[in-house]
């Protein structure tokens, strides 16, 4: 537990927007090598780690990215003005301290707006909007942000490190979907050892957050005989959600998608979650069955491919998507890895090879 701790929070931390996850990319690449035969990053930026085997090809992928800002302009006092990358809720974004990624290195910066006291009693009552936020790095001048580094085009991320809580609970900012990240590489630490049929790739995909990209043409390229997804989804164990909005609960174990997006997304096969249900069984891990209304993720791109790819989800749920504070159970991240090893030992008896 402690390493996946150690792993879920190097990953929570680094930094990584849509279009921007190098930082993402190298730590992966780095903690994937030991584990695999090749690694290689295509090119629209996924991380691609395969170990070959005799049996079927199993992709597995976890999208990189990270909800975001990027800068586009900046005024003539130095703030800078900008747009989010990626689906943020604005009332979250405000008053949150930024790491803005300049040419020439980090700066610090912080997230601001009009102050109350010289707001209307109207304006008091309407939530801020991002258009109407900007970003203070300190800067005097629009010359003085230019020699610091910043430009339009800048991207920012969260300042937030992942920290625990009680009960084997830790907070941090990008766990969606850096958990999934973690998930897929204490899947392959699990079978490091093991005499595993499957060929299986590994991806990192890129830009999930703004279109499921990196997914899309990495698994054309890979052409795979299934796909898992490892990834996060909304609880409803939240005094502000009701058991009939969300079902699924933190420390119960994986969820395994049915369905996502009321069948916009994907509509996983029977066979997929068949195979994932007797493999929760056999390592007698708890598991909750997902069916979602909301969002899709990156097996919405995967299984359209080509003339179509098998494909699930192992998610963990997570409070507080798309904010800087999410928050997970540990012990759902351990089950969720365990649940993707004992799959990958079996996926030869149900895919064949």
């Amino acid at each position: 537990m402690e390493n996946l701790r150690r792993l879920l929070t190097d990953f929570s931390n680094a930094s990584g927007t849509s279009g921007s996850e190098g930082e993402v990319g190298q730590l992966l690449r780095g903690t994937l090598k030991p584990l695999v035969d090749e690694v290689t990053t295509d090119a629209m930026g996924n991380v691609i780690a395969t170990r070959h085997g005799r049996g079927p090809a199993v992709m597995l992928a976890a999208h990189m990215d990270e909800i975001g800002v990027m800068v586009r302009y900046v005024d003539e006092h130095g703030f800078l003005r900008f747009v989010p990358i990626g689906g943020w809720f604005d009332q979250t974004i405000l008053g949150q301290r930024m790491v803005v990624h300049g040419n020439h290195g980090p700066l610090v910066g912080v997230i601001g707006s009009k102050p109350p006291h010289i707001m209307d009693e109207d304006e008091r009552k309407r939530p801020v909007k991002i258009k109407d936020m900007f970003i203070d790095i300190g800067a005097e001048s629009a010359e003085d942000a230019a020699t610091l580094g910043v430009e339009v085009g800048t991207v920012a991320t969260m300042e937030r490190a992942a920290t625990e809580m009680a009960n084997g609970y830790v907070t941090g900012k990008a766990l969606d979907n850096r958990a999934g990240v973690a998930m897929m590489v204490a899947a392959l630490w699990q079978l490091r050892d093991t005499d595993v049929a499957a060929t299986i790739h590994a991806v990192g995909t890129v830009q999930e957050e703004v279109g499921l990209k990196g997914a899309r043409t990495s698994a054309y390229g890979l052409n795979p005989d299934v796909a898992l997804v490892c990834e996060t989804t909304i609880p409803g164990d939240h005094p502000e959600i009701t058991k009939e909005q969300r079902h699924v609960a933190t420390g119960k174990g994986p969820a395994l998608t049915v369905v996502d997006a009321n069948g916009r997304g994907v509509i996983v096969p029977r066979s997929v979650l068949s195979w994932l249900r007797s493999a929760a069984d056999a390592a007698a891990i708890p598991y909750q069955l997902d069916v979602g209304s909301g969002g899709t993720t990156d097996a919405t791109a995967i299984h359209l491919t080509r003339t179509g790819i098998p494909t699930g989800v192992v998610s963990v749920a997570t409070r507080y998507l798309h904010s800087p504070i999410e928050v997970l159970s540990l012990k759902d991240l351990e089950w969720s890895a365990a649940l993707i090893a004992q799959a990958i030992l079996t996926a030869h008896l149900h895919f064949g090879g």
